[in-house]
């Protein structure tokens, strides 16, 4: 019996050590209603915030009044086979005298199976290219882009080569390549 309050502490101990803080960006979105889970900050300190997919827009469009004007970044990672697609944004707070500006990072993950996400290039045109990509490589589809078209890979390629489930083609014929 004497075990069983050493087990109990053990799990106690573990279940708070999973526990993330929210940070000052993630705090404000919940103080404005907007539905989203705080992620352990990233190893610079960045503020990573989980997004479901049907809440980016109105949260992406949010941060962007908030301050949170330059899509840094846009790309795509594979958790791994099986597991789900993740496209992630880094935002910035380009203003004027900043030395250190503020930042923040979406991650929407996604079933492998359907991948769809609403596109935010109408809130940032940088996303345009860096969509794309994500697209090319990974297969997610960016509802509402303009263009969402291979970009690295040629149209009629098969499959996503940067998924960790992909098989690559033994050969691969280029047609009119002289």
């Amino acid at each position: 019996m004497a075990e069983e309050p050493e087990k109990s502490e053990a799990v106690e101990s573990s279940e708070a050590s999973q526990i993330v803080e929210a940070g000052k960006i993630s705090q404000w979105l919940s103080e404005n209603g907007f539905e989203h889970e705080s992620l352990e900050p990233d190893h610079l300190g960045v503020e990573i915030i989980k997004v479901e997919s049907e809440y980016l827009l109105p949260i992406a469009t949010a941060l962007y009044a908030y301050g949170f004007n330059y899509l840094q970044c846009q790309c795509a990672y594979d958790s791994g086979p099986g597991q789900d697609l993740v496209s992630v944004y880094h935002l910035i707070k380009v203003s004027d005298n900043a030395d250190r500006p503020e930042e923040v990072r979406l991650k929407v993950f996604l079933p492998r199976e359907n991948p769809k996400v609403p596109s935010v290039y109408w809130i940032w045109k940088t996303a345009d290219w860096q969509e794309r990509e994500s697209y090319d490589m990974f297969g997610i589809i960016y509802e509402g882009h303009p263009n969402l078209k291979r970009l690295l890979m040629p149209e009629d390629w098969v499959g996503w080569p940067l998924r960790k489930d992909y098989i690559s083609p033994e050969f691969y014929e280029l047609q009119d390549a002289y």
